[in-house]
């Protein structure tokens, strides 16, 4: 499939997209977003800013989906679960993760303008009224910001290596200390990137021009309580994505209970506002498994996310399935996906695959 994606998103895509191919076939889908950059943003990593997009791809997007989709607004969706609606012919849900100040700043003035409505799933740290950051961005900026001297930091049993400025030895060591200090708590989580950022010779504010810079808090700043209200009053749907965004599945049972029911308990006292869905941090079945589900059941939302594709229809109520969205797709692309046609061809691709290699054994 890795040698074929060229193929298909430079040739095949927009062929097929030309023609009305993919809205001709699709489906009922959910999409999800993880924010929009503000208008001066620059990107220096790509893996960093791979889940969000410009104001203009956001827009184009929209417009394809109100011309071509039935946009459904998140209560309309919470009604069909619960059998007293309908679902129109290709409908959509749109879904927002993490709750970036960019929801707000430069992602709902669209919204507004294409009369379009998302459901934002943010973390308990958006009730605090302090300016804070995802606790993982945090992690891979300290990564980006090592000087290259390949010291290691033992953090109580959990090492940490200085990759330098090796590109791909940055996202392999992020990638690890996920699920590492997905096994922590909160202060354990900061414990460990504040003695990282010391020991590499950080200074004790380095992170503070992410929180205090106009451009830069737009994009790395969460939302706080006050922020979260203007996205609730103007219209949109709040929902939870947990307290800080562990992995859950490495976490102890009680850890990940008390991080998916205290979410959405502190946003319903914040809001004022019923929420009645969760989106599973990073939402793979790597990070979630069955007790994941069972522990949202048992919270008491009314239905649970996942970030990876599927047939919404004969879903679990507890792993919907969503379509995530990437800077790099082009509409054609981002058509083929939430239409189902990639998933199919993916599919299919495995399929054949696995056929060869029993035909071969």
């Amino acid at each position: 499939m890795r040698l074929l994606s060229p193929i298909l998103q430079r040739i095949i895509y927009p062929a097929l997209g030309k023609t009305g191919y993919f809205h001709s076939r699709a489906s009922a889908a959910i999409v999800t977003y993880h924010g929009v950059f503000p208008q001066a943003y620059r990107s220096t990593d790509s893996f960093l800013d791979n889940a969000l997009l410009s104001v203009s791809s956001f827009r184009s997007q929209l417009k394809l989906l109100k011309k071509h989709y039935n946009l459904i607004s998140p209560e309309y969706f919470l009604r069909w679960l619960k059998g007293s609606e309908q679902l129109p012919q290709r409908a959509l849900l749109l879904t927002c993760d993490d709750g970036l100040l960019n929801n707000l700043t430069v992602m709902l003035p669209v919204l507004q303008e294409e009369e379009s409505q998302c459901l934002f799933f943010v973390t308990g740290q958006s009730t605090e009224n302090r300016p804070a950051m995802l606790w993982y961005v945090e992690l891979y900026l300290i990564l980006m910001a090592a000087r290259g001297t390949a010291r290691k930091v033992d953090c109580g049993g959990i090492v940490v290596r200085e990759p330098g400025a090796n590109v791909s030895a940055r996202r392999a060591e992020w990638q690890r200390l996920l699920r590492e200090l997905s096994r922590l708590g909160v202060e354990g989580r900061c414990d460990v990137l504040d003695r990282v950022a010391e020991s590499w010779g950080l200074d004790r504010s380095w992170k503070q021009r992410f929180l205090d810079d106009p451009v830069l808090r737009q994009r790395f700043q969460l939302l706080r309580p006050s922020e979260l209200n203007q996205l609730a009053d103007a219209g949109m749907t709040i929902g939870a994505h947990t307290m800080s965004h562990p992995i859950l599945s490495a976490q102890p049972v009680e850890s990940a209970q008390s991080e998916i029911a205290n979410c959405r308990q502190k946003l319903e006292e914040c809001t004022g506002r019923a929420v009645w869905a969760l989106a599973y941090p990073f939402g793979n079945a790597a990070t979630v498994g069955n007790r994941e589900l069972d522990l949202a059941r048992l919270a008491g939302y009314d239905c649970s996310f996942m970030n990876v594709p599927g047939d919404l229809q004969s879903a679990c109520r507890f792993a919907l399935p969503r379509v995530h969205v990437t800077a790099e797709m082009s509409l054609e692309v981002y058509e083929a996906h939430i239409s189902g046609y990639h998933e199919e061809i993916r599919r299919r691709f495995a399929a054949s695959r696995s056929r060869q290699s029993g035909i071969s054994a």
